[in-house]
């Protein structure tokens, strides 16, 4: 007789169960190069940062060197060069407004599309690490959003891209010019402006500010010639500046030279500039010189060593603490006494020989070494900056002596910054102008003057403008 058959044990009923949050994908940090660029954007866009400033630091401090290094200079360079035009493109593909994507979220995609339009690297690593980095710093759906703006505009050139984009070539030539050349329309507006009869280079000039530019180097007088520092350094002569040696690469601030005080970085249109105002003819010269806007104080020092020569000694002024300070070293071992004041009421002895007042301006004459600078400048800054400008000159001039020479120069061939105030100043003031041209040999092509203008495509200098002006 078989029992009674066993009844299935029953399992005890499971409460709810929690729902499993969905894990985020393990997504790739950028490499050291492409990081290093991305974080140097977004101290420019965020933080009003200098590129040319905060990206040697930033490769220092991470030990970032050889082709890395290389990379990581190219990626920040190049796109804080072409931000505009990037904008302008990634605006398209999105189909939105770049102002309207987060501020991290368009220094990557600048940084991506840059590599797609602008470099060799493949397009699927420039669209991959880039994507994968938005996953990090926001979600999916945002990685996604930067996936497919850059497979949009992956798929088609640079060429093809400007010429759906640019303005018309027949109705804004200056407009057309200014998107294919990433500058914005008013900067080359100015350009075309200050290059007046000569407005059809303006391409080419445009064109020089997108080059990498040669490291200039100026060998202190007394102290080293040019040619011991070119032998020295493995560097090429200058065309024009007799201290200047032109560097084929590398980083400046390591050659023993430089460390030792011997030569100094110095862009040959600056060296032009303090030579000039030590060439400007005048009589009875007593040794007073003065320099009014001197930091971080490389002119200063051409100045002094320049003078030092004939006995002269230099005064230098800066308003700023850490640029006096700056002044100071760069002038060490030379006679300089070094102030931190106004140039505009600094309280000085009136009567020097020499006053060479080198203005805070836009630096539009300078936009190849300072890549951000063409997009961070606006015009509304040109009204404040020219009434300093106007008023450091005044100074100046009051600080000179009759028969003395006042070398004004700024970094902008904007015709407010440079005419503008000097026109001013020979209406205002006791002074009469120079020809400037003069003071400035052996270059050549300088226009019609009195004053100078130089140009990067010209001469491969910045775009200094000098007026020399003598106290009546």
């Amino acid at each position: 007789m078989t029992g009674p058959a066993r009844r299935p044990r029953q399992r005890p009923q499971a409460g709810p169960q929690r729902q499993q949050r969905p894990q985020r994908p393990q997504r790739k940090p950028l490499d050291p190069a492409r990081r290093a660029a991305f974080d140097v954007l977004q101290a420019v866009s965020q933080g009003d940062a200098y590129a040319n400033l905060a990206l040697p630091a930033l490769l220092s401090e991470r030990g970032i060197t050889g082709r890395d290094a290389a990379f990581a200079t190219e990626l920040t360079y190049g796109t804080c060069r072409v931000r505009g035009l990037l904008d302008a493109i990634i605006g398209a593909a999105a189909q939105r407004s770049p102002d309207s994507i987060s501020p991290v979220l368009l220094d990557l995609l600048r940084l991506g599309s840059y590599q797609l339009l602008r470099t060799r690297v493949e397009p699927h690593a420039a669209v991959s690490t880039t994507v994968e980095q938005a996953g990090i710093e926001f979600d999916t759906a945002r990685a996604g959003f930067v996936n497919g703006v850059l497979r949009t505009i992956s798929t088609r050139d640079e060429a093809s891209w400007v010429a759906e984009l640019a303005p018309d070539a027949d109705s804004d030539p200056i407009g057309h010019a200014a998107f294919v050349r990433a500058h914005p329309r008013w900067i080359a507006q100015a350009f075309t402006d200050a290059l007046g009869p000569a407005a059809g280079e303006l391409d080419a000039l445009l064109a020089g500010d997108d080059e990498r530019p040669r490291v200039h180097l100026a060998a202190r007088p007394g102290v080293l010639t040019a040619a011991e520092l070119a032998d020295a350094v493995g560097g090429e002569v200058g065309k024009y500046s007799p201290f200047a040696v032109y560097l084929p690469g590398g980083d400046p601030g390591r050659l023993e030279a430089v460390r030792a005080g011997q030569a100094l970085v110095q862009d040959e249109g600056s060296q032009l500039v303090a030579r000039a105002c030590a060439l400007a003819p005048v009589e009875g010269d007593t040794g007073r010189w003065l320099d009014l806007c001197a930091g971080p104080g490389g002119k200063t020092a051409l100045l002094a060593a320049l003078g030092a020569q004939t006995g002269a000694r230099v005064t230098a002024v800066d308003q700023a603490p850490h640029r006096a300070a700056l002044v100071t070293e760069n002038t060490r071992g030379l006679d300089v006494e070094v102030l931190t004041g106004d140039g505009r009421e600094i309280g000085l002895e009136p009567g020097f020989d020499r006053v060479l007042v080198d203005v805070p301006c836009t630096g539009l004459g300078a936009l190849r070494r300072r890549p951000e600078a063409r997009w961070r400048r606006q015009p509304g800054d040109i009204p404040v900056l020219a009434k300093l400008q106007r008023e450091l000159l005044a100074s100046a001039i009051a600080l000179t002596r009759p028969g003395g020479v006042v070398l004004y120069s700024t970094c902008s061939p904007h015709l407010v910054e440079t005419v503008g105030v000097v026109a001013d100043a020979l209406r205002r003031h006791p002074v009469r102008a120079l020809d400037t041209r003069e003071l400035f040999a052996p270059v050549e092509d300088l226009g019609d003057g009195p004053h100078v203008q130089l140009w990067p495509h010209r001469h491969g200098t910045d775009a200094m403008f000098a007026a020399a002006l003598q106290v009546i």
